[in-house]
């Protein structure tokens, strides 16, 4: 009897054994499955009436599991933007909408997603050198920091970037690596403008101009990619010779410093001397000028008093001519020690104390109190003296009448 004939048992060619069992059926699994669905979503079929309806979920149990698991999807939405940062929202990759900090909501995935950037964190770019933390290798990188400068010269930079995100979608979606751009940049703006500067100029006086292009021209190009990237600060750690040069730099350096002291005394002295020499120069001119004013003020003084005299003289020429003489007379002979005596009148014999009157001190103004001594001794030769002037002039004015 074949295999396959009616009373065959079922049993195929490769069976080893008559009582072997058969794989399990495919329909009695289905079956178990069904059953098991309809016991949890309310079916009352039992085993015996396994291929009834009864045993499939009714509708609204289907209605009510697809509505909470339509709200358990809608409530996934709901997110949080922390203070300082945005969300970026996107519909199948494309850009919907920027949204700020605070609950929100988008459609959930997979229909739209949302990244959140944070817009006020202070991110850190080292070039020519590393810092330590998370990088292996610290101090300079010299394939980074040297560079040659205008003059032919190698000098090793050392440059720090600050920079934050202004528009988080922009940087999202303009650049691919924000970060790895951003430090070719700055690697390319640094070179750029160390490049077409002088040593002495990085080195000493040009650092802060230095700066500034660097990041100037940071900018600008960042902005051209439209890079969502403002650059905050740029730091320059350090500008240094090569190790190879560096003892010969200290020595030049130690020259210019000394150079520079030098010309700030020698400013100093001048800033000393200067103004001094100039003060003195003025005060002689001022000096000059005031004994210009008083020669020219006393010559128009006499020619104004002559002028003055020669209308009197000619007027009255004889008692003009005895009351200049008389004028002159008296303006000499006080500043002398001459004694004139005239003894027609007197004594054959005359004292008079020379030692005395030569040593006397000047009359008294005319508005002065006159002196009430009775010293005799001293107020004899004053009235001698007197009398011999007043005898002079008297002879005088006669010798001039004849």
């Amino acid at each position: 009897m074949s295999w396959n004939e009616p009373g065959g048992d079922k049993k195929d060619p490769w069976s080893g054994r008559r009582d072997q069992k058969g794989p399990p059926d495919l329909d009695e699994a289905i079956r178990s499955l069904q059953e098991k669905l309809g016991k949890f979503f309310g079916g009352g079929g039992s085993n015996d009436n396994r291929g009834s309806s009864s045993n499939f979920p009714s509708g609204k149990s289907l209605a009510f599991v697809a509505g909470g698991l339509a709200i358990l999807w809608g409530l996934s939405g709901f997110y949080i933007v922390d203070e300082g940062n945005h969300g970026v929202e996107t519909r199948f990759g494309k850009y919907i909408a920027t949204t700020q900090s605070g609950l929100n909501w988008h459609i959930p995935a997979p229909i739209e997603r949302v990244d959140i950037v944070n817009v006020k964190q202070q991110r850190f770019i080292e070039v020519g050198y590393r810092s330590g933390g998370s990088e292996p290798l610290t101090g300079s990188v010299p394939k980074e920091a040297l560079m040659l400068t205008k003059d032919e010269n190698i000098v090793d930079v050392r440059l720090a970037v600050q920079y934050q995100v202004k528009d988080a979608k922009d940087f999202l979606f303009n650049v691919v690596n924000p970060a790895a751009t951003l430090k070719q940049v700055i690697e390319s703006a640094q070179r750029g403008v160390v490049g077409s500067s002088t040593m002495d100029f990085v080195l000493t006086e040009g650092r802060g101009e230095v700066v500034t292009q660097i990041k100037k021209e940071i900018q600008e190009v960042m902005d051209n990619y439209k890079s969502g990237i403002q650059i905050t600060s740029v730091n320059l750690q350090d500008v240094q010779p090569p190790e190879q040069v560096q003892n010969a730099f200290e020595d030049a350096i130690k020259s210019r410093e000394d150079q520079q002291r030098l010309i700030n005394e020698a400013e100093a002295y001048s800033n000393d001397v200067v103004p001094k020499a100039r003060g003195a120069a003025a005060r002689e001119i001022q000096e000059a000028e005031g004994y210009k004013e008083q020669v020219i003020a006393k010559a128009q003084g006499e020619t104004s008093r002559f002028t003055k005299l020669l209308g009197e003289y000619t007027k009255a020429p004889d008692v003009t001519r005895k009351r200049i003489y008389i004028e002159a007379m008296e303006s000499v002979l006080a500043e002398t020690n001459t004694v004139m005596v005239d003894v027609k009148a007197g004594n054959n014999l005359l004292y008079l104390p020379l030692d005395k009157m030569q040593h006397q001190p000047p009359p008294p103004p005319m508005n002065a109190p006159q002196s009430t001594t009775t010293d005799q001794p001293h107020s004899q030769p004053a009235r001698v003296q007197e009398q011999a002037v007043d005898r002079n002039s008297t002879r005088g004015r006669e010798e001039r009448g004849r």
